[in-house]
């Protein structure tokens, strides 16, 4: 089955209580990771609350939740919707205090996790991706390349470890993605931005890239998985220096 990472953004919710907050922070995700750019039209309600299996009760107190948030409007008369609008880039100083407040067995944990979703959603995208699929790996790499910001370089990083899940035809691993991505997807880029250069990154990607197109499952993990490695590390390292110096501001 075909699966992109609109499948997982917009499958049906959990059942359960809560079912507003969780249509909020689905979509609030979407928007902050790119997946829907700003601009962009959402379903229409009746469309969207069918594929979220949501009642349109609940999908427009979400919708209300995230236009108090700035970052959904709605345009009313012919050619209105509900249309996405992209959050600022957070600051560079909210983001060190996040990262100084966060435990070394935190980080450990973290990057544990990200290498077993990731490694797992290479190698199966190496046996099952589609030449579509591959293309659309080329393109974000491309636009990863082209970035001129820290925040366009961490949403272009993060589109790519979602569009290798989905290429990997599995909307668990993609919506685990996500989920990473939105939960430490801000942090993971504070290193790249203070000193490392994003061509190593882009290469990283492009060698991943080469080894599912040519059905190599085992390498696609390894290459995918050291390449995460090296970016915990780093951020562990960039984690120490903030702790240990307190709150000066490395530039």
């Amino acid at each position: 089955m075909h699966q992109l990472p609109g499948a997982a953004v917009f499958a049906p919710v959990d059942d359960g209580s809560g079912r507003v907050e969780v249509v909020v922070r689905r979509l609030a995700e979407a928007i902050a990771l790119g997946l829907v750019a700003d601009g962009d039209q959402l379903p229409a309600e009746l469309e969207l609350a069918a594929s979220l299996n949501v009642s349109t009760v609940t999908l427009r107190a979400a919708l209300a939740a995230l236009r108090e948030r700035g970052l959904v409007e709605t345009r009313r008369g012919r050619g209105g919707g509900t249309f996405v609008r992209g959050p600022a880039d957070p600051s560079t100083a909210r983001l060190r205090t996040r990262l100084r407040e966060l435990s070394t067995s935190e980080l450990r944990e973290i990057g544990d996790y990200r290498a077993a979703i990731a490694g797992t959603a290479a190698r199966l995208a190496a046996l099952r991706a589609s030449a579509d699929q591959v293309a659309r790996l080329h393109h974000v790499v491309d636009r990863l390349e082209a970035a001129g910001t820290v925040g366009e370089r961490r949403r272009a990083d993060g589109r790519f470890h979602i569009e290798v899940a989905a290429a990997a035809q599995s909307v668990r691993l993609t919506r685990a993605e996500i989920d990473i991505q939105s939960e430490v997807g801000e942090l993971l880029w504070l290193p790249y931005g203070e000193a490392v250069d994003p061509g190593e990154v882009v290469r990283s990607h492009r060698q991943v890239i080469e080894a599912i197109t040519a059905r190599q499952a085992d390498r696609a993990r390894t290459l995918t998985e050291e390449h995460l490695d090296r970016g915990t590390e780093r951020l562990m390292e960039f984690h120490w220096r903030l702790v240990t110096q307190g709150r000066r501001e490395w530039r």
